[in-house]
């Protein structure tokens, strides 16, 4: 039999589980529950003291005096709606692994009341068949957050993918990197980071990282210059391409304004234009200009740097040619 200092534990777990707004539970009901779960015969005023608890500790219930039909757990970890976003957002992220991302969708609907995470499972969507193979991505966030905050250098495996669709080393000694800043760029989460070899700023799939270890020799300090040079740095690698960044124009219609935004921010810079048109100057590396020329060939034309435009064009006739 349950000791009775476990009935507010009881009565708030049964609250979380099984009550939501549509789905709320009376007093012989609650008590129904209680009475099964803990072995015990407890009386309607232990009930309502218990309630009377939950409620000094912080938790909303509602009752009867409020919706005329019983009660339910009104303030929850997280609302519905946010749940249901997170979830989506998990499913959707081709780096996190599909026995992660079961995983964590799992946690979070553990949130809600059991009838509301079937009804999330009654809309589930189609399987994701781009996830990674990679299933050590929160692993390696944890590790990396600790190296970053303890300021220690890192070794790590990096990957790629070989001809036969599989992540292997991308080399066969490891890399060694003062870690920076963690990122999320195109949907993906990049590791920036410093070497005492190289100047600048480089980035990292923290996705197609393995065997990351952290090191006892301590990152550079870095100047406040530096810092503000790695935000920018992440801002203008569209898509994360390597290079050096340089201003490029595109001329674009109207209609791709709302993508232009979602992928730049409402700090890019527009240049007047023709009716129906306008002019976006983008700060970015050539690949990454060359790449957003081609992914929206129809309704963005590169028009300066003059050279970075003739290399483009060129790119089209050949493969014009080839056709």
């Amino acid at each position: 039999m349950a000791e009775k200092k476990h009935i507010s534990f009881a009565l708030l777990q049964i609250l979380q589980e099984e009550t939501d707004e549509n789905h709320i539970l009376s007093a012989p009901q609650l008590l129904d529950k209680l009475n099964k779960r803990l072995d015990l015969n407890i009386e309607r005023r232990t009930l309502y003291s218990n309630i009377d608890i939950l409620r000094q500790a912080g938790y909303e219930i509602s009752d009867f005096s409020e919706n005329r039909k019983g009660y339910w757990l009104k303030s929850k970890q997280f609302d519905k709606g946010e749940v249901l976003l997170l979830c989506n957002a998990v499913h959707a992220s081709h780096f996190i692994s599909h026995e992660q991302s079961e995983a964590l969708i799992e946690k979070l609907l553990g949130t809600l009341s059991v009838n509301e995470r079937k009804e999330f499972r009654d809309t589930v969507y189609l399987p994701n068949h781009q996830k990674s193979e990679n299933d050590t991505l929160f692993r390696n966030i944890e590790d990396v957050s600790e190296a970053i905050f303890q300021r220690k250098k890192i070794r790590f495996v990096y990957l790629r993918y070989s001809s036969r669709k599989q992540l292997v080393p991308r080399r066969k000694d490891p890399y060694i990197v003062e870690p920076r800043y963690i990122v999320y760029n195109d949907s993906r989460p990049y590791l920036i980071t410093t070497s005492e070899k190289h100047p600048g700023f480089t980035h990292w799939r923290l996705d197609k990282m393995q065997n990351v270890m952290m090191l006892d020799e301590p990152v550079r300090k870095m100047k406040r210059a530096e810092e503000t040079e790695a935000y920018q740095y992440a801002s203008n690698k569209l898509f994360m391409w390597t290079g050096e960044t340089q201003w490029f124009s595109f001329l674009c219609e109207e209609r791709i304004m709302d993508q232009m935004i979602d992928i730049f921010g409402p700090q890019m810079k527009i240049l007047p234009a023709s009716e129906g048109q306008f002019t976006a100057r983008i700060k970015t590396t050539e690949n990454g200009a060359l790449f957003l020329a081609q992914q929206f060939l129809d309704v963005i034309e590169l028009i300066d740097p003059p050279e970075t435009k003739e290399k483009f064009e060129a790119r089209l006739r050949r493969r014009l040619h080839e056709e």
